[in-house]
């Protein structure tokens, strides 16, 4: 009996078919970029203030400059950086039954005489400094007591995602990585137009949460789809770099957002992209190894002679012959995951660090929305980053190893996060360079987590241990608008020693795991739980 990987011998591991499935598959990862983060644009909060209809009148009157209306209406707050004008309260005077005019507006009014004006909620609504840019914080004035209403519009995204991926997988393992793969794209078109046409905010957040559900169970049929097509040694180059095709995708986000002023039509050019998927039908096939485990063995050989054609290859006789070569009677529940003392430290560290890659990275990247700078410049630069974390891995799991790599790449983000946070405002470079650093440690660290997730279970549970583990990824999206929101209107770098002492903590259990690099993947419990015996059977099979 002849299995896939050795018929991928004869057909290319690699060539010309692979290769322009993998082109367009990697396309797909773009698009997730800018539902995932896009939200830096689409719920930026600018600088905003009370609306005053009687203020108002007398600027018009008056000629008066914005600056001196504010500090005219506007009652100081405490905040971490002094004294700052309210932006949820207003003075409750009426300005046209005062002794002020035209003439006398440029007096000191004493802060005596503030104190005694009485204040009041912004109950006119507000006035944004946004340059004809529109958000839906904007549309919808999701500020002050409502501002905890964008953290839902993330959250939600998150939900969708934990329980997308879980479904979709599903469908993926029992129709087919094709098809669910084209369904989730139908589900993301339709969704995510509506999305961008929802009435009121309510509307918003349940497509939204619809929305996340297509994409990322979508986005991980993708990624199943390629790794299975290609041989064994070239699946952590193309999962490295199908995911690197993400932060291709934050540099376009942060252009296109750029260009398109309006979070509506921001949400359609990202949804695009899925209606183009869609025609994929005609283009990539459906995974050989998932129609093996199918007992599809007829239109695997078929798809399989069309990629040694296109490969130009020539198979021999054994492709009549061709089975499932992951063909395991043995079944695995949660409970193995747990059961044993290895298995059970596994499942919490990994856990642990999926949670952390999860908030960390979505954390550092929703802050760039309220720093204050130039989010566009910020937010490219934080893309261009993440590029150098994909080639890093490449270069340092082959020869250095798995565990080493990952566990720096968690300590050095976490340690930049805690500097950052300490650094000056004065010091704006040294700042920005350790917020960078920050970036590339924890995108390395998010995108190996997955290599040793699936290293380091024996077979017949690898995937529902991928799954278990990987769900605290999605409640760690769930939890970070919330954990950096809420708690930079305490302090504004308060967020990052939380992201850093995660981090630290991140990296430092995964130096309690056990190296993977040049080890067979394990088949059973006991090749966890007694690694040694493995790593002497290793040693004998080598020297015999």
């Amino acid at each position: 009996m002849t299995t896939f990987d050795d018929i991928l011998e004869e057909a290319g591991k690699f060539g010309r078919f692979q290769k322009r499935i993998f082109a367009l598959l990697c396309m797909v990862s773009m698009p997730f970029a800018g539902v995932y983060v896009g939200v830096v644009f689409q719920g930026f909060t600018p600088d905003h203030w009370c609306r005053d209809p009687g203020m108002e009148q007398l600027r018009e009157n008056c000629s008066l400059a914005l600056e001196k209306a504010r500090r005219l209406i506007l009652p100081l707050v405490n905040s971490s950086t002094g004294g700052l004008p309210s932006q949820c309260q207003r003075y409750d005077v009426d300005w046209n039954f005062t002794d002020l005019t035209c003439d006398n507006l440029d007096r000191d009014i004493t802060e005596a005489q503030r104190a005694a004006w009485p204040t009041t909620s912004c109950k006119n609504g507000w006035e944004y400094d946004y340059e004809g840019r529109e958000s839906f914080v904007t549309e919808f004035d999701l500020v002050c007591a409502d501002a905890w209403l964008v953290d839902v519009f993330q959250a939600v995204l998150g939900v969708g995602f934990l329980v997308g991926s879980i479904s979709i997988g599903c469908v993926a393992d029992k129709f087919g990585r094709k098809v669910s793969f084209l369904v989730s794209n139908v589900l993301n078109a339709l969704t995510g137009i509506l999305v961008a046409i929802s009435p009121n905010y309510i509307s918003l957040v349940v497509f939204r949460a619809l929305h996340g559900f297509g994409v990322k169970g979508g986005w991980m049929a993708a990624y199943v789809l390629i790794t299975e097509l290609v041989g064994v040694e070239y699946r952590s180059v193309v999962g490295v770099l199908f995911q690197m095709f993400f932060s291709f995708g934050v540099i376009v986000l942060a252009l296109i957002a750029y260009l398109i002023p309006n979070w509506r039509w921001l949400q359609v050019a990202f949804t695009v992209p899925y209606i183009f998927f869609v025609s994929y039908y005609w283009f990539v096939p459906e995974s050989p190894r998932w129609l093996l485990s199918q007992n599809n063995s007829s239109k695997a050989v078929e798809i399989t002679e069309a990629l040694a054609k296109e490969n130009k290859k020539t198979l021999s006789k054994n492709i009549q012959t061709l089975k499932d070569d992951n063909a395991d009677p043995a079944s695995g529940s949660f409970m193995d995951l747990i059961r044993t003392l290895n298995m059970r430290n596994y499942t919490l560290i990994l856990s642990f660090n999926w949670f952390t890659s999860a908030v960390v990275y979505q954390g550092l990247i929703m802050r760039l929305g309220i720093l204050g700078g130039n989010v566009y410049i910020d937010f490219l630069i934080s893309g261009i980053v993440e590029f150098p974390a994909a080639f890093l891995i490449l270069f340092t799991i082959e020869r250095i190893g798995r565990r080493l790599p990952f566990a720096t790449a968690n300590i050095v983000s976490g340690a930049a996060c805690l500097i950052t946070a300490f650094i000056p405002e004065s010091l704006l470079w040294l700042k920005t360079v350790m917020a960078c650093i920050g970036r590339l440690g924890i995108t390395m660290a998010f995108e190996m987590v997955i290599f040793v997730n699936t290293e380091l279970y024996p077979t017949f549970i690898r995937n529902l241990g991928v799954s278990v583990c990987s769900t605290l990824c999605d409640i760690g999206g769930i939890v970070a608008p919330f954990l950096l929101y809420r708690l930079a209107v305490i302090w504004l770098e308060l967020p990052l020693i939380i992201f850093g002492v995660l981090a630290v903590i991140a990296g430092g259990l995964v130096l309690l795991l056990p190296e993977t690099k040049g080890m067979p993947l394990p088949e059973t419990i006991d090749d966890i739980e007694y690694p040694n015996r493995n790593k002497e059977d290793t040693t004998m099979s080598h020297q015999l």
